[in-house]
């Protein structure tokens, strides 16, 4: 049976769409052309500003340092990098940017 999920969960779930979708559209600005390393670095980049921000709970003491946030951080980056994608998509081949 599922679990409740918490609402601090959520939180980092929202934050993890935003960060995504922002990191995506930056990366294929910077680096256009090269949508499988645009992914990847993305990726990368969701997952070590998710986990890092837990270590950075976990060593100074403030906050708390909880993997199942990081977790939710990166479900939610991975589902804004589906929206930034979009959005790209739309921009290069509906709009002709």
């Amino acid at each position: 049976m599922l679990k409740k999920i918490g609402p601090d969960k959520w939180t980092h779930f929202y934050v993890g769409i935003l960060m995504g979708a922002l990191l995506q559209s930056v990366t294929w600005y910077l680096l256009p052309g090269r949508p499988v390393l645009d992914t990847v670095l993305t990726f990368v980049a969701v997952v070590a500003i998710s986990y890092g921000f837990e270590v950075l709970s976990l060593v100074t003491g403030k906050g708390h340092y909880e993997v199942m946030d990081a977790i939710a951080a990166v479900i939610g980056g991975i589902i804004g990098m589906g929206i930034g994608g979009i959005f790209i998509y739309v921009l290069e081949h509906q709009l002709g940017v």
